[in-house]
């Protein structure tokens, strides 16, 4: 061993009984049981060894010393009269012949208990992160981040995959988020921007002539915090092929990440097996109300426009989309529907309804009174039995009813056990995304995700669109998502490499052929050498880590993450900076 230490304070077992040994960690506790007869509890990042005091003067050097100070520690191993078989350690304990401080914990009172740290303010471990990562807890998420990204690796290299990294710093360009700008000291008056992702490099080394690549790649996206989401940066697994075709970039993923979900995941989970459900985005939104539907939930959504139309009930008034989660085996209260219902209608912004079919056939409670005077058509449409809830959802545009109908079935799904498996890892692809939408903002068409994906149908169907034969919305893209238990795990396209085809792409968003040229130099003109059909994905590091660990956050699993005000409070950033500085950067500060 080094550091001055024989062993870790998680590796001696009764065997050692008998060693003159030498440990160092942290002093996590000390118990005092009498003037010459206590017990510390040492830590490191290993584990625990109890040493156990039975003399005056060692008890006197131990209480002198504050917890969370790292000491040295030099004694004798045996074996423990009273074992604790929850410890792998809990055979033996060390009786100490010295003890030396190698740095002292110069405060008697801490921000919080080391084991304990989680249930502390989340900006107060933030700011003491180095405290909280003692935890051992907060350590297994720092060994299980790494054993992942050192597996994905692995196997990705099996693949024959390269590992190459792409810069960081970079130019800005439209690529959906808010560039982090970073300004060119020699350039007065331009700016640097941090890759959002590594797409454009990615795409060149596949004109380049590098047959596969991948990365462990750093992305900056100025955007808000959410629980999967950490604002700032995060990390993904980039990949990209040459040659390749959604078939095969689904292969590689299908292949790489179930035995690491499997054997890094929490303990009993199923993983699905390949090949993954594929699911077309309208079905999707469709069955689910959503592009990132939770399968361990089994409940669907159903059309009740034509059944529940004009029955009444104001919200169903003709022209109004109307969708319905039907729960069968249900025996909650009236409390918990409305508890949940109350739910539903905070998270999604929009109202929700419901009726119940009891025991005896009748149709009762929220909205049975519309429903009555229809009840045996709406059974049958619906396909209800005794003991069964309808949640419903409607409004003006069916995207909306979909979407609040979305909500539903998630909340009242994950609540359920008897709808809810959620001893799994459900993952499935989402496909067939559409090219094109009407942007909420500027009421026009916009690419819907990345611009850089080929439609479906090439050349000749962007043509069609421009003559007005279809409708632009109609156009497909060859771009896929992998879904997690609800979460966006993983987003890819093949690629449009032919020039002609991405300069038609974006003239129907209103940019030319000098648009694109301006915009993304480099690829358009690698592109005009002639680059192969290629296709690629990227798996979010942090969220599939937050996934295999059971954290509902994901700074959970991050070991120096922002806050949800994208606040470093542990580093004070970001931070004000010297006039010096900024002259030397020709910025000035505009006053508020």
């Amino acid at each position: 061993m080094t550091q001055s230490r024989t062993h870790t304070c998680g590796e001696l077992r009764l065997e050692d009984a008998g060693k003159n040994v030498t440990l160092c960690g942290w002093m996590e506790n000390l118990r005092e049981v009498g003037a010459s007869l206590g017990f510390a509890v040492l830590r490191d990042f290993y584990g625990t060894t109890q040493i156990v005091i039975e003399t005056e003067d060692m008890m006197s050097a131990f209480k002198k010393i504050t917890k969370e100070s790292t000491i040295q520690v030099t004694g004798t191993v045996r074996e423990r009269s009273s074992k604790n078989d929850k410890l792998p350690t809990g055979a033996i304990e060390v009786l100490p012949e010295s003890v030396q401080v190698l740095g002292k914990c110069r405060y008697s009172e801490l921000p919080f208990e080391i084991n304990r740290s989680r249930e502390a303010d989340e900006n107060t471990r933030l700011k003491y992160r180095y405290l909280d990562l003692r935890n051992p807890e907060m350590r297994d998420r720092v060994v299980l981040r790494s054993r992942v990204v050192a597996e994905l690796r692995r196997r990705m290299m099996a693949h024959d995959f390269l590992e190459i990294s792409t810069p960081i710093l970079t130019a800005s360009s439209p690529e959906g988020a808010r560039d982090y700008l970073v300004p060119a000291r020699k350039h007065p008056g331009k700016f640097y921007a941090l890759p959002q992702a590594p797409q454009q490099f990615k795409q060149l080394l596949m004109t380049s002539g590098i047959d596969r690549y991948f990365q462990i790649a750093p992305c900056f996206r100025d955007e808000d915090a959410r629980g999967d989401r950490t604002p700032g940066e995060f990390y993904q697994l980039d990949m990209e092929m040459a040659f390749a075709s959604q078939d095969d970039v689904l292969g590689i993923l299908e292949d790489v990440l179930p035995p690491v979900m499997e054997t890094y995941g929490l303990y009993g989970h199923r993983v699905t097996k390949a090949p993954f459900p594929r699911i077309p985005f309208r079905e999707a939104m469709a069955k689910y109300g959503s592009d990132k539907p939770d399968l361990r939930i089994d409940l669907t959504i159903t059309d009740a426009t034509e059944v529940l139309a004009d029955c009444g009930f104001p919200p169903f008034a003709a022209g109004n989309a109307i969708k319905a989660i039907v729960i069968s085996g249900f025996h909650e209260s009236r409390k918990w529907i409305d508890k949940h219902i109350a739910d539903v209608e905070v998270q999604s912004g929009a109202k929700a309804c419901w009726f119940r079919m009891d025991e005896n056939g009748e149709i009762v409670g929220g909205i049975a009174k519309f429903v009555q005077e229809r009840k045996d058509s709406v059974v049958s449409a619906l396909g209800l039995a005794n003991d069964t809830l309808v949640v419903l959802a409607s409004a003006e545009k069916e995207a909306q009813a979909l979407k609040t109908a979305g909500f539903a079935l998630k909340i009242f799904g994950q609540d359920l056990p008897e709808h809810f498996d959620k001893e799994q890892y459900a993952m499935c692809w989402i496909v067939d995304f559409p090219m094109y939408e009407i942007g909420e903002e500027s009421g026009e068409l916009e690419f819907c995700h990345n611009p850089f994906s080929m439609p479906t149908g090439g050349l000749e169907v962007l043509l069609q669109a421009e003559r007005g034969e279809i409708d632009p919305l109609s156009i497909m893209a060859q771009q896929y998502d992998l879904v997690i238990n609800g979460y966006e795990s993983a987003s890819g396209a093949v690629r449009n490499h032919d020039p002609e085809i991405m300069v038609k792409a974006f003239e129907l968003v209103r940019l030319t052929e000098e648009d694109v040229r301006a915009k993304f130099p480099a690829m358009y003109n690698a592109f005009c050498y002639g680059a192969p059909p290629h296709a690629g994905a990227a798996p979010g590091i942090d969220r599939l880590i937050m996934l295999l660990a059971g954290e509902d956050s994901i700074r959970e699993i991050i070991p120096f993450p922002m806050n949800k005000n994208a606040a470093d409070v542990m580093m004070d950033a970001p931070g004000a900076v010297t006039q010096k500085q900024l002259d030397e950067l020709h910025i000035r500060i505009a006053e508020e």
